[in-house]
């Protein structure tokens, strides 16, 4: 499906944007635009670190896609950044005449008969949701794109759900956003089944964030300097990895551990909690009063591992980080410094084990998440370039990932000429020969 129109809506919207964009945006919409206008359906992974203007992008990409007389669709994998994203797009609509709408599993009964109405008829230009965009009642007038973002946080077959939503014939454009891809996905780039594009440039004013990996004879002193940010006027994040505690899982749960620093640590400051399992309304009040600043610190568990945007927090605390993976901790890094002010993520870890301190000292290390993705890619395996399983050994007979890459990449461009076909047929033939074929 091409959406080929010319870019009056688009060129008008930048326009009236209260801030310039990056080099990086400029040629990513430039980019995507361009492919939009093809019959091809354009399949790519828009890579940026947190904080780097995916989401204008984005944006940009759908407005393509409603001036040229289509609908598009924004799938987030939390009803939390699905709520984060339709506030945003909202803002950045404003006077667009575009009409947006915002379905999750919490969306009434009344609101989702009117909503899917607009959709069927194209009243509705762009719709951002949780999973609730799979369902069958959610049909579209012309879906021309779908927007994935987090999209480790998917299934392949829930990628693809979202796809078949374009008109019978035909497949919706696909634009993938993610801060840290899964291993997968780095696989599937260096193929060419996914075209990447990437997004380096920070907006102007922002901070670093510095991480340290503290042994526990350094927690005293990790809260000393988060108790410092505190009484400067800034705020914190503390991420447990468990709800409640429990006699089967070690570790420490975000309700006893907010009740705990409440009374001891963090005594004489608003400690707010924020989990997976309080209702919708109690997490927007959670939400809202740490965002408003009436809540001092945040003890929560990896629910804010996306949707939360506060420039004030400059300090996060991450209670066991070695049992989270590599993707996760780079994200709720990503909550802290989004302002002027930086920040310091301190990792907590409660095992000393060599696997575990390879991964926490390269998240100290580097901010890049091109790094940590081949790094991620080398401890888990690429999962199936054809199929659904997701992580596992390599499965190939020569190449080593990420160690090859650049020589896949290289192979790929000299490939170029071949067509799909040809290609799919050099892959699987790639994977499976004995190595004295392929030195034959």
């Amino acid at each position: 499906m091409a959406l080929e129109s010319e870019p009056g809506l688009t060129t008008e919207w930048v326009g009236r944007l209260p801030f310039e964009l990056t080099g990086d945006q400029r040629r990513a919409n430039e980019v995507v635009a361009r492919e939009l206008a093809q019959e091809e359906p354009m399949n790519r992974l828009l890579m940026g670190e947190v904080g780097s203007g995916k989401t204008v992008v984005a944006v940009h990409a759908m407005l393509r896609a409603v001036e040229s007389g289509a609908q598009a669709a924004m799938m987030a994998p939390t009803e939390v950044l699905a709520g984060q994203h339709f506030d945003t797009v909202s803002r950045l609509l404003e006077g667009s005449g575009v009409e947006a709408a915002l379905l999750t599993g919490s969306t009434s009964a009344a609101e989702r008969r009117g909503l899917l109405a607009g959709l069927a008829d194209g009243g509705i230009g762009i719709l951002i949701g949780t999973h609730a965009v799979l369902e069958d009642p959610v049909v579209f007038q012309r879906l021309g794109l779908a927007v994935i973002d987090e999209e480790h946080r998917f299934g392949v077959r829930q990628r693809r759900g979202l796809e078949s939503k374009a008109p019978a014939g035909h497949s919706a454009h696909q634009l993938h956003m993610s801060a840290t891809p899964i291993p997968r996905t780095l696989a599937l780039t260096a193929y060419g089944d996914l075209d990447m594009i990437t997004l380096k440039e920070m907006p102007a004013g922002r901070a670093p964030v510095t991480t340290e990996v503290v042994p526990e004879s350094g927690r005293a002193d990790a809260f000393d300097r988060l108790r410092a940010e505190l009484d400067a006027g800034r705020q914190a994040f503390v991420v447990c990895p468990l709800v409640d505690e429990s006699p089967l899982v070690e570790g420490r749960a975000a309700a006893a551990e907010a009740e705990r620093l409440a009374t001891n640590e963090l005594a004489g400051y608003e400690v707010g909690l924020l989990h997976g399992q309080m209702s919708p309304s109690q997490k927007e009040i959670a939400m809202s009063a740490f965002a408003d600043g009436r809540t001092d610190v945040l003890v929560a568990t990896t629910v804010i591992e996306v949707g939360i945007d506060v420039p004030n927090a400059t300090v996060m605390v991450i209670e066991g980080a070695d049992r989270f993976g590599l993707s996760q901790l780079h994200q709720l890094r990503g909550r802290i410094g989004r302002g002027a002010h930086g920040g310091t993520c301190f990792l907590f870890s409660e095992t000393r084990g060599a696997r575990a301190m390879k991964r926490l000292a390269a998240l100290a290390t580097t901010a890049d998440g091109f790094a940590l993705s081949e790094l991620d890619l080398e401890m888990r395996g690429e999962g199936e370039i054809a199929g659904t399983r997701q992580h596992g050994l390599p499965r190939f007979r020569v190449a080593s990932l990420p160690r090859d890459l650049e020589l896949l990449e290289a192979a790929r461009e000299d490939l170029g000429v071949l067509d799909r076909f040809e290609l799919d047929l050099l892959a699987a033939t790639a994977a499976t020969a004995p190595p004295e074929e392929l030195a034959a």
